[in-house]
C-alpha cells in the first residue's frame, strides 16, 4: 500500500473577546486559546507558545515510540517534559528560539538500554515538528530499566514501575 506524499490539517480559531479565542478541528475537542499573562492575557488558556512546545514535545514522543515499536524495543513506560525560551531576536522580534525535551524512558530490559539512546536520537532527527521549525532541539533523556526482584535495584529496595528515583539510571 502505497502511503500519500502529503497530507493537510485544518483547525479554526475564533475570537472570543479581549486577547481570548477558540480552537478547533474538525471532530476535535474545542479548547480556549489567548496570549499567555505576560502579553496581558489570562491565565487558564493555552497560548500559542505552549502549544508551539506542546507539539514539538508530543510529536517527539510519537515519533520515539513508532521507532522503537518498528525496532522491537518494548517500552515499559514514557513520560517526557518540554520547555521553550520565548525570547526578543534582534531584528526579528519574538521567537522561540530553543526548546528542551526532558523524555524519561523505562525498558523492559537493561540490555535494550543501548539501544534506546540511539533509538532516542533517531527520534529527535525525525520529528517533523522539530525539522518544520528553527527553534534549537535540546534532549536531556533519562533511561531507566524495569526492576524486578530477579533484578534488584543496587541502590536498595525493590521499586515499582515508573520510580525513576531509586531505579538504575543512565544519561
Amino acid at each position: 500500500m502505497t502511503q500519500a506524499a502529503s497530507f493537510f490539517y485544518e483547525t479554526e480559531v475564533e475570537w472570543k473577546g479581549e486577547r481570548t479565542g477558540s480552537l478547533s478541528g474538525a471532530d476535535l475537542p474545542s479548547i480556549g486559546v489567548g496570549a499567555p499573562p505576560e502579553f496581558n492575557g489570562q491565565k487558564g488558556r493555552w497560548s500559542p507558545e505552549q502549544l508551539l512546545v506542546a507539539s514539538v514535545n508530543s510529536c517527539y514522543m510519537l515519533t520515539l515510540l513508532a521507532i522503537a515499536e518498528s525496532s522491537k524495543i518494548p517500552l515499559v513506560s514514557f513520560v517526557s517534559s518540554a520547555k521553550g525560551k520565548l525570547e526578543r531576536v534582534e531584528g526579528a522580534g519574538y521567537q522561540v528560539t530553543e526548546i528542551t525535551i526532558k523524555p524519561k524512558i523505562v525498558v523492559a530490559s537493561a540490555k535494550d538500554m543501548e539501544r534506546v539512546s540511539r533509538i532516542i536520537e533517531k527520534a529527535k532527527h525525525n520529528c517533523f515538528v522539530s525539522n518544520s521549525i528553527k527553534s534549537a532541539i535540546t534532549l536531556e533523556p533519562e533511561i531507566f530499566h524495569q526492576q524486578t526482584p530477579a533484578s534488584p535495584c543496587p541502590l536498595g529496595g525493590s521499586p515499582g514501575v515508573g520510580e525513576s528515583s531509586s531505579q538504575t539510571k543512565r544519561s
